[in-house]
């Protein structure tokens, strides 16, 4: 059965809840790239897995590998 790309954003990452979330995760990554971390093959990990708590003790960068593996 092919994959209706289309339905799964309507469905999830185009939620209000979804959107808010990417938004704070970008919003992290530019946090780092601005106090002079380089990011180049690398993630942003939320320490705590919120990614609206972007307070500087809650982030780290690490290996892409990493960061998506972890639960």
């Amino acid at each position: 059965m092919a994959r209706n790309y289309r339905k799964e954003y309507d469905n999830y990452h185009g939620s209000k809840e979804q959107r808010e979330n990417r938004s704070s995760r970008n919003k992290a990554r530019r946090k780092l790239a601005k106090a002079g971390y380089d990011l180049k093959g690398k993630d942003v990990d939320h320490k705590d897995g919120n990614p609206k708590n972007n307070g500087r003790k809650n982030l780290r960068v690490v290996s892409k590998s990493y960061n998506r593996s972890k639960k």
